[in-house]
């Protein structure tokens, strides 16, 4: 798989690696510890997540600018690794709970969040940069597809592992003081802190009913009031203590970056020697370049970036409105690894399907691609992210489908526990679903990182590469809408909006694969 490709390229995957280990860790479970931390309702989370998936993304605009401009793609890099383990720091230091002020605590939180997307644009776009341009050698050049998508799947190693620590990291928490987990139980006591006597009748029974299962020695829980502080803050320890996870695996991120630095190309001693005439490998193609070629490459890229906007807007409600559907709507009684030590259960465990799917497929993907080239029927980049839009709407015609008999999320706290647990659908449906989104997303992410780096003209790699994340970043930014959706119309209405958002941008990419072919070329 690797012989074929520029030495550097392994290293550069490794250390993308440990770095999206830790990142991912905190994305299984960010949106249900500011949910369970803070008592905030799924909408008002929503607006916090996506403020920062879209920060993440647009401050790697930051990064390609800043890389471009001082010439220092690898110091940036360096800088960004940095800066993300010192904010994942700022997250993992326990607080209590509930929070003694609101506004204190949700900012020192929200401050940790700044700081980790600031280094990750720091990080992110400049480090594809870099391993773009190992195939800028036309030694190389022909295997970039295929180059990325072994980047893209060292990524999901990571991604994959991930779920689990921060998982077992909580739920160790809990039951090394007594307390099982249950994840509709923070809602339930952030009500009862709410509103004590009046909580709704119905509401009042449930938290009692889970209250006595979750406590380990059976004990029936007399003083709620107690019995709701306590769990909220062991529940919550143990989600700092996951972060703390991510710290040691940007360490490691860290290492193997420092380790490998030098065999690493750098994009911008590649443009500076270029700009002074010095004696360096640059291609005909990058010296013979005109205005109005360059034009067109950054109009082309920027028609894709457009298009890809409302896939993350699609793909990226698996941290939110898609994790929230696991916690009220699946059966996750039958996911239960007991380790001893800590069980292996929840919502957050879903997370690691994709990476899973990302790592197995991946090598299909490449072999199915390297066939239809031999034959002379691949198709081009273009058409393969048009044919993952497609894909990716098929996987929520399919959530749609299995979603049509759920009732309403408001219509839960109408219903007893038993109720509740009778209309819970099956874990494989996640899983389906997200082995669909899988493929889409193979078709897409990977590709139009390729894409990307083929196409951007030289000297504005690391911005083109920024540009990219920041289409990105603006469909994050929309992410709320899952959740405004996910809580006032049917649910099946809410994956309907996303049906429609992918299969729209399938017909308007479609109508552009000439035009970006002949670009490309």
């Amino acid at each position: 798989m690797f012989s074929k490709h520029p030495k550097g390229l392994v290293a550069a995957a490794l250390a993308n690696m440990g770095e999206r280990f830790g990142f991912y860790i905190m994305m299984a479970i960010l949106t249900l510890f500011i949910s369970a931390k803070f008592g905030l309702s799924e909408t008002t989370t929503g607006y916090i997540y996506s403020a920062f998936y879209a920060s993440i993304y647009i401050l790697a605009l930051v990064g390609g600018i800043i890389a471009d401009k001082t010439k220092n793609f690898k110091g940036t890099i360096l800088a960004g690794l940095i800066l993300m383990a010192f904010g994942y720091l700022i997250i993992a230091i326990p607080t209590p709970t509930p929070v003694p002020s609101l506004g204190l605590y949700l900012g020192l939180t929200c401050l940790g969040l700044a700081v980790i997307a600031f280094g990750n644009g720091l990080f992110k776009g400049n480090l594809q940069a870099l391993v773009g341009q190992m195939y800028d050698d036309p030694k190389y050049s022909s295997m970039r597809d295929s180059g990325f998508q072994i980047f893209y799947m060292f990524i999901n190693i990571g991604g994959f592992f991930a779920p689990w620590i921060a998982i077992g990291v909580r739920n160790w928490f809990l039951k090394a003081n007594g307390y099982d987990y249950d994840a509709t139980l923070p809602e339930l006591c952030h009500q009862y802190l709410e509103k004590g006597a009046d909580m709704a009748p119905q509401a009042m029974e449930n938290l009692q009913t889970l209250a006595n299962q979750v406590v380990l020695d059976g004990t029936q829980v007399a003083d709620m009031t107690t019995f709701v502080n306590n769990y909220l803050d062991v529940f919550n320890r143990g989600f700092h203590y996951a972060f703390m996870a991510a710290i040691f695996a940007m360490i490691i991120s860290l290492v193997i970056y420092l380790a490998n630095k030098k065999q690493f190309p750098d994009p911008g001693k590649k443009v500076q020697a270029a700009n002074k005439d010095e004696k360096v490998a640059v291609s005909k193609e990058e010296i013979q370049m005109s205005a109005t070629e360059i034009r067109q490459r950054i109009y082309a890229l920027f028609a894709v970036f457009g298009v890809v906007i409302f896939f993350w807007l699609s793909f990226h409600q698996n941290g939110y409105s898609l994790t929230y559907f696991a916690r009220d709507y699946v059966d996750l009684s039958v996911i239960n690894i007991d380790l001893g030590f800590t069980q292996i259960k929840g919502a957050e465990i879903f997370q690691c399907v994709n990476p899973f799917f990302v790592v197995t497929l991946t090598p299909l993907i490449m072999w199915l691609f390297g066939s239809m080239k031999q034959k002379g029927k691949e198709p081009s980049t273009p058409m393969k992210i048009a044919i993952g839009m497609g894909i990716a709407a098929l996987a929520y015609v399919f959530l749609m489908i299995f979603s049509f008999t759920l009732p309403a999320k408001d219509a839960l706290a109408t219903m007893n526990a038993e109720q509740i647990d009778a209309i819970r659908v099956t874990p494989w449906i996640m899983i389906g679903l997200y082995f669909i989104l899988t493929v889409a997303e193979l078709f897409i992410s990977p590709l139009g990182l390729s894409f990307v780096s083929k196409v951007a003209p030289p000297h504005l790699q690391g911005l083109m590469q920024g540009c990219w994340l920041a289409a990105t970043a603006v469909g994050n930014s929309l992410l709320f809408i899952g959740g405004i959706l996910y809580t006032s119309v049917p649910i099946w209405a809410c994956w309907l909006v996303f049906v429609g958002a992918t299969a729209a941008s399938m017909i308007v990419m479609l109508s552009m694969v000439k035009w970006l072919e002949r670009v490309a070329k």
